[in-house]
């Protein structure tokens, strides 16, 4: 019995399933590189993998603000927290209402004691989600939990 029907259905459902882990929720209206292997390295915790395939497409010069949302997220969860707000930026600059970094930067600024930014960040989860989205909410709890520094 081969397993190409195993490896079939496992790619199928990693290309369908919901990224909780690494939000990329992006407005963007070019064609975008497929993301999924990367998302596969981020679910796995496989950052390096993941920041060097991103970094090869930022240095492509990639317009999607996926690609540097995710490099953000990456780097953070690295501990490169100063590369991954220049990052954040650079998603930022391309997509202002990209509703995924303005919640991974919000989780950065955090982590930086730098509530005010992060409240921020919220203000514009507000009015981009005002009945609520899962980044809105999860900036939400994060801001909940944090301890002043």
């Amino acid at each position: 019995m081969t397993r190409l029907p195993a490896i079939g259905l496992a790619l199928a459902c990693l290309l369908t399933a919901t990224a909780a882990w690494a939000d990329d929720s992006s407005n963007a209206t070019e064609a975008t590189p497929d993301l999924a292997a990367i998302r596969g390295q981020i679910k796995a915790e496989d950052y390096k993998g993941a920041i060097t395939g991103l970094q090869a497409l930022a240095d492509q010069g990639s317009k999607d603000p996926d690609v540097y949302n995710l490099l953000g997220y990456s780097l953070r969860k690295s501990g490169d927290r100063a590369t991954a707000l220049t990052y954040y930026q650079k998603a930022l600059d391309l997509d202002p209402n990209h509703k995924g970094t303005l919640e991974y930067q919000g989780e950065l600024y955090i982590e930086n004691g730098d509530i005010p930014k992060a409240q921020q960040n919220l203000a514009l989860l507000v009015k981009l989600c005002p009945s609520g989205c899962e980044e809105r909410e999860d900036l939400e709890k994060a801001l909940a939990s944090a301890k002043p520094k």
